[in-house]
């Protein structure tokens, strides 16, 4: 068979017609409109425009937020105890029970040590106080302190100039051991070391000259200081017998005033026993 015949009309012999190209793909939009659109959508969305009305919406939103929060919080703390087993609740209770028993026990410690620090200061303050006392009454047995209360007065005349040292000695005697507590010879205080020298019409009293009347001033109770000295064969009908007088009167308030200088003693020390 002839080419002329072929009825597909074929090239050479053994050969197939060629094919047609095919059509490219579609690839899209144009990629600088696809970058400007990103950048329209970027501007729309920063910054943010963020109106009034939406502000408070979104602090509305917030408080409401906090608020349930707060109260789920809440219905777990109370679900805690509620959903708790008896043992536990037992435990808890036992738990408060103690801490308020320490709490107790604190307040009454606190309240012994108080008691004690004022019981400590009610003690020191009196024994402050009976130390001045005792160093008062020490004073006036001293002659360092000047003393005033009831008693008597003693006055001597001696216008003859026969009393001796010894008989005021004997007076002193009698009133000490009638109760005199405080005494004086014109203007001289009487103490335990106190002496009486000289003769009849000059006499010293611890070294000091002193002239008739003599007038003790005596601290003591009046009652009993007059009666020792009027008592038959005293000190007053002794004086009567060397022609001086005596004469004794009692007063509410004596006031013996003569101090003597506190002196340390030179040997002597205060014992703890």
């Amino acid at each position: 068979m002839s080419n002329d015949e072929n009825p597909h009309n074929e090239g050479p012999a053994g050969e197939l017609p060629a094919e047609a190209p095919a059509p490219a793909p579609e690839t899209g939009a144009d990629p600088a409109e696809e970058s400007s659109g990103r950048r329209r959508l970027l501007a729309g969305l920063w910054p943010p425009r963020v109106s009034r009305a939406q502000l408070i919406v979104a602090l509305l939103l917030f408080v409401l937020g906090l608020g349930l929060a707060i109260q789920v919080r809440s219905n777990s703390d109370n679900s805690a105890l509620r959903g708790a087993r008896q043992e536990d609740l037992v435990r808890i209770l036992d738990e408060l029970d103690n801490r308020t028993q320490r709490l107790e026990d604190e307040k009454q410690r606190l309240d012994d040590q108080r008691t004690e620090l004022e019981n400590s200061s009610d003690q020191a303050e009196e024994a402050r106080k009976q130390t001045l006392e005792k160093e008062r009454q020490l004073g006036i047995l001293a002659g360092t302190v000047a003393a005033k209360g009831p008693g008597i007065t003693l006055t001597i005349n001696d216008p003859s100039g026969a009393v001796e040292p010894d008989m005021l000695l004997d007076a002193i005697q009698e009133l000490r051991a009638a109760g005199a507590e405080a005494i004086e010879i014109n203007g001289v205080r009487v103490v335990a070391n106190t002496y009486f020298s000289g003769d009849g019409g000059d006499l010293r009293v611890d070294g000091r000259r002193i002239r008739s009347p003599y007038e003790f001033k005596v601290i003591g109770k009046p009652q009993d200081l007059e009666p020792a000295l009027n008592i038959p064969g005293g000190v007053v009908q002794t004086l009567e017998k060397e022609q001086a007088t005596a004469e004794v009167a009692q007063a509410e308030e004596i006031v013996v005033d003569a101090l003597r200088p506190a002196k340390l003693p030179d040997y002597a020390r205060s014992s703890p026993q």
